[in-house]
């Protein structure tokens, strides 16, 4: 049985007020061998992200693949990293303290957002302890996988519930289980895509490519694979793009079982055969830049297409802390968030701090000691 905790920032009258957390994967702490191998550790120990048997899966884990992959992926996230960390976290920031400054413009009652990783700092455990040291009876749950999967979305899901098992007062909750064709998602992406090609010019092709799954993840029932390719559609719509100028891809696969197809990296190694001389390559599903867009696409990827005949390999970035992209993850709290008294045009900061005054003094009078 969980052990509840008290909570130590309570008092009668305290101003109540919403929070929202971002959740995204996650990150290392460092670009160490050692840092990478904690990250992995936890990542790759969630039942939700390998659901191979534990008694096949952890002697994989602990025998061969911490103690050999960490400084080969260290290398890569050193070719990507920034003064400020990682280029997730930095991102991620920026992200929440963008949208808190937007919806502070938006509605008339407190709100605070905190960025939170699954796996790494900071948790989702301290992101909603500081939502409830501010106050907030309210929480809204916004993970940043615009694509629903048990993998990303539910394990977020989950360790958000643990977390909650331990509080006694539990805050009323709401959570955004995907918004893959959210019409201000679809515009972000469209805008960061055209304003790239007014800039540089459009290549022969738009390459979509979303982070991959096991086939088998399909065939069990995850949306996922559904909702990537509706992203795409919608995107190419928006961009009105023929069928020829344009593909979607799938990314990141590892091991020998059938992933989503097709893949990224063989796509690109058959393009210049098929005529195909320039591509441009946006990851809808990847809300920041990050290892996999970074490194991955932009170096690995690029690599591939160019050893195979193409001449003209361009990056688009992720939507990470553009204008039109904190209007959408804006759009989306508000949608997710209505009713919530913070939110409402009749919210007064002055008869709030009369009623929080008068909860306090009738608590006392009852022998209330906080």
């Amino acid at each position: 049985m969980a052990k509840v905790k008290g909570d130590k920032t309570f008092f009668h009258g305290k101003s109540s007020s919403i929070g929202v957390l971002l959740v995204n994967l996650g990150t290392p702490d460092e670009a160490t061998s050692s840092a990478v191998r904690k990250y992995l550790a936890q990542f790759l120990s969630d039942s939700r992200v390998i659901e191979i048997p534990r008694l096949v899966w952890l002697p994989i884990l602990y025998g061969f693949i911490l103690p050999k992959r960490p400084p080969v992926i260290v290398e890569k996230y050193k070719e990507i990293w920034m003064e400020e960390g990682s280029p997730l976290l930095h991102y991620s920031n920026r992200q929440a303290k963008l949208i808190q400054q937007e919806m502070e413009s938006r509605f008339k009652g407190p709100i605070f957002v905190e960025p939170a990783m699954r796996y790494g700092k900071p948790s989702i455990e301290s992101g909603l302890k500081t939502l409830q040291e501010k106050g907030a009876h309210r929480i809204l749950v916004l993970p940043l996988y615009p694509q629903y999967s048990a993998t990303t979305t539910a394990t977020g899901f989950d360790e958000v519930a643990k977390v909650l098992r331990h509080w006694r007062w539990i805050p009323e909750l709401r959570f955004v289980g995907q918004y893959h064709d959210h019409p201000a998602y679809i515009d972000a992406l469209a805008n960061s895509v055209k304003e790239y090609w007014n800039e540089n010019g459009q290549s022969d092709v738009l390459l979509m490519s979303f982070h991959g799954l096991p086939k088998r993840n399909l065939d069990l029932g995850d949306p996922y694979h559904c909702h990537c390719l509706k992203t795409g559609r919608l995107l190419a719509e928006k961009l009105q793009l023929e069928n020829t100028q344009w593909r979607l891809t799938f990314q990141s696969r590892f091991g020998k079982a059938e992933w989503l197809q097709p893949y990224t990296d063989k796509t690109l190694k058959e393009l210049p055969a098929d005529g195909v001389k320039s591509v441009d390559a946006i990851c809808p599903g990847f809300p920041s830049d990050c290892l996999e867009t970074l490194e991955e696409i932009n170096i690995e990827n690029r690599e591939y297409f160019i050893e195979a005949g193409g001449e003209s390999f361009n990056y688009i970035p992720a939507l990470n802390d553009s204008q039109s992209h904190i209007k959408a993850l804006a759009d989306i709290v508000q949608q997710h968030t209505q009713g919530w008294s913070e939110t409402s045009g009749n919210w007064d900061v002055s008869d709030t701090e009369k009623q929080n005054e008068l909860t306090q003094q009738r608590a006392k009078k009852k022998g209330s000691k906080l």
